[in-house]
């Protein structure tokens, strides 16, 4: 049977306005991401010539335990990465973010809901209006039906851009927690480091003590039996008390020191547990910076500063689609009877369908304003992504600038120590031997604690040198 000519029509109409709707719902207002050309250096000042800065390896690319080999350290660290607070909120942000883009991109689906109801009715046989006895009094009617309730037809891309910001901070919220992986890890080495460096001078401190008390013994049976003057007797009691005073305030810094640790832990104040001492810790053969350019996908701080931009960059087009019409669909198909089992027959279907278009015509200039605030936000977001860049450059060259220099300092200093430890052996025993006067043995072991304590300083810089570079790279949150 042919076809009516009008049926025909209809259907070559509705076609082709699916057609023409699922063009339209390709387009997406607003510009499209692209990433900003950064200028970066070819290597990072600060690189001695001596490490392959020049190649993709990096210092940066290892996890934190292959950088630090201290068991307890080690153990600090994971205890910190769970039960540390900043991380724990991290991780909410994170889940916070990933709800909110479930709850955006639902919004680029339709919502229908099922409703149904059935109603039973007892009539009345006295009441205004009887009824014949032949009709029951008891009477069942109901309906079911699925509603659209005003689903969006996304024509300009208003609600896919809303998605893009979203998944763009989810992101963010993300690389946001490791970069809080990476500072976590280096504080807490940090403060280890200087824990143990503490560690070191206390113990030099006590052997200088005892040192000097002994020296104090023997210049006191030298004065009694007439030998040293009473001068000698007071210089050397003057270094045993400022050995002595020394010793509290290392252990009160100790203290302070393991507190902090604790917090970074997510503990209570308490001791820590110590594991290798200083002169100990190992350090990495070579620190590799690796190239500029790949730094930016390394650390956590520039990735996020990017996904932040890309939501920027999207809420434009958020803002530019309220220009053009919005088109909404809501209806409802469904079953009404009166009698509830011809509830499903053909003659009970109920159907409505409401399509509505709007336009703004006059806002007051409440759009134009929104497009330019957003544009303003993006143009926040790039620069603060490339200040984060150069940031990035800053720190790293700083960083291997200070491990560098440390490195030499701290040789420098241990070729003194061991000089100076000669000289103060040598001054007493010419002092013991009544060559040299006391004077001299005494400026030497001042001299000689003062580097000793010197040389632990450093060598602990040295190792909190190799934490900030490993940081500035954009390692640590690599679990």
């Amino acid at each position: 049977m042919k076809e009516p000519v009008g049926a025909v029509y209809d259907r070559a109409l509705y076609f082709f306005c699916f057609v023409v709707l699922s063009i339209l719902s390709g387009c997406n207002a607003g510009p499209n991401y692209r990433r900003p050309v950064v200028p970066a250096p070819a290597v990072f000042r600060g690189s001695d010539g001596s490490t392959p800065a020049e190649t993709d390896s990096s210092l940066g690319d290892l996890k934190w335990f292959e950088v630090f080999k201290d068991e307890q350290l080690q153990e600090l660290i994971r205890t910190a990465l769970v039960q540390n607070p900043d991380v724990q909120e991290a991780a909410a942000r994170v889940d916070a973010a990933r709800a909110t883009l479930g709850i955006t991109r639902a919004d680029q689906f339709p919502n229908i809901d099922a409703t149904t109801d059935v109603t039973t009715v007892r009539l009345s046989n006295q009441g205004a209006f009887p009824f014949p006895a032949t009709v029951r009094p008891d009477r069942t009617f109901g309906s079911a039906a699925l509603s659209l309730l005003s689903f969006e037809v996304d024509l300009w891309g208003r609600l896919r851009r809303a998605t893009e910001a979203a998944r763009a901070d989810l992101l963010a919220s993300e690389q946001s927690r490791r970069a809080v992986f990476t500072t976590l890890v280096s504080d807490t080495a940090a403060a280890y480091f200087d824990l143990l460096g503490l560690d070191a001078q206390l113990e030099i401190a006590r052997r200088t003590l005892a040192t000097r008390q002994e020296s104090l013994r023997l210049i006191t049976v030298r004065n009694q039996g007439g030998i040293a003057t009473d001068l000698d007797l007071r210089q050397a009691e003057q270094l045993v008390y400022g050995a002595s005073a020394t010793i509290p305030e290392i252990q009160r810094l100790i203290e302070q020191t393991e507190n902090r640790i604790s917090l970074l832990v997510g503990a209570n104040p308490g001791p820590i547990t110590r594991g290798r001492p200083l002169a100990q810790q190992e350090q990495p053969p070579s620190v590799p910076a690796g190239l500029p350019s790949s730094l930016l996908e390394r650390r956590p701080d520039i990735r996020a500063a990017e996904q932040n931009l890309i939501a920027a960059n999207a809420i434009i087009g958020v803002a530019r689609a309220a220009y053009f019409p919005s088109v909404t669909l809501t209806g409802f198909f469904g079953f009404t009877s009166n009698e509830l089992s011809n509830l499903f027959s053909r003659n009970t279907r109920v159907w409505e369908f409401v399509p509505q278009v709007s336009q703004p015509i006059f806002a007051g200039g409440r759009i134009k304003s929104n497009v330019r605030l957003a544009e303003a936000d993006q143009q926040i977001a790039l620069a603060q992504y490339e200040q984060t860049i150069q940031t990035a450059f800053r720190e790293v060259s700083d960083a291997l600038v200070e491990h560098r220099r440390v490195k030499e300092v701290r040789a420098q200093l241990e070729l003194l120590v061991n000089t100076l430890r000669d000289r103060s052996r040598l001054a007493y025993v010419r002092y013991q031997g009544g060559v040299d006067t006391l004077l001299n043995a005494l400026d030497a072991d001042r001299d000689l604690f003062t580097a000793e304590l010197t040389l632990t300083l450093t060598s602990r810089d040295e190792l909190v040198a190799l934490v900030q570079l490993y940081k500035a790279l954009g390692g640590g949150w690599q679990q």
